[in-house]
């Protein structure tokens, strides 16, 4: 497949992702992700032919003027899309499949001054959330999805669910295929939280029987507000 094949392959796969997106013409003038992907091809064209200064005064080009910074050695596949890509940075090892879906402040990077692989691989159908780490030589299976935020020092096997700091594996065996709902991305923190006041309430309602067996008048529980406003706020956060 000719370059001029590619790049009508990564626009279709721009209109595709972004339903911002208007117009082929507008992906093509004014989408930076776009831009700093077809820098980066030509950068490891050169790189590639062990013409490696070429390669990285191209890549230094492509991030001054993207704000996105790939390594020239860094392989990628087809139809990757950069949303929102400032502050993206792939290290030189990075090995990054097809039809991968990224945001803006992620960083695929190294965990040793070793000269050798040190960056992460990337499968298939990836979707990573914005300003998430990706450190070291790990592989990220097909159809995975890496919350905002996270940071993953692991492998994450195909089609899990990773959030957290440090990442921690939510949900498995998801279907591999590019979304956008990061919003119904699993949460274990609010889950724990949830289980404690699940069971402060069968604690709380046992001590009343208790209470009203002994003929113990109880007083007002002042924080009983306040909890009533923690657990609408994390229903609200469900979309309950």
């Amino acid at each position: 497949m000719n370059w001029f094949q590619l790049m009508k392959e990564d626009i279709h796969a721009a209109i595709e992702r972004d339903p911002a997106a208007r117009s082929a013409w507008e992906v093509f003038c004014l989408y930076p992700g776009l831009h700093a992907l077809w820098w980066h091809r030509l950068a490891h064209w050169f790189y590639r032919h062990k013409m490696y200064f070429i390669g990285r005064v191209i890549s230094q080009w492509n991030r001054f003027f993207t704000q996105i910074e790939i390594h020239p050695g860094a392989t990628i596949g087809r139809r990757f899309f950069i949303d929102h890509g400032a502050g993206v940075v792939i290290g030189e090892t990075s090995e990054i499949g097809d039809d991968v879906l990224i945001y803006q402040g992620v960083v695929l990077g190294g965990t040793t001054l070793a000269k050798k692989k040190r960056h992460p691989t990337i499968g298939n159908s990836v979707v990573v959330g914005s300003r998430a780490i990706v450190l070291g030589p790990i592989t990220v299976g097909e159809g995975a999805r890496i919350g905002s935020g996270s940071v993953v020092i692991k492998s994450v096997p195909p089609g899990a669910t990773v959030v957290g700091v440090p990442g921690r594996i939510v949900e498995e065996h998801r279907e591999a295929r590019i979304d956008l709902d990061h919003n119904r991305l699993p949460d274990p923190v609010a889950e724990a939280i949830r289980l404690v006041l699940a069971e402060q309430d069968k604690l709380e309602d046992r001590i009343r029987r208790l209470e009203s067996s002994a003929g113990i008048s109880a007083e007002s529980d002042e924080l009983k507000e306040t909890e009533s406003r923690i657990k609408h706020e994390f229903d609200d956060a469900d979309g309950k």
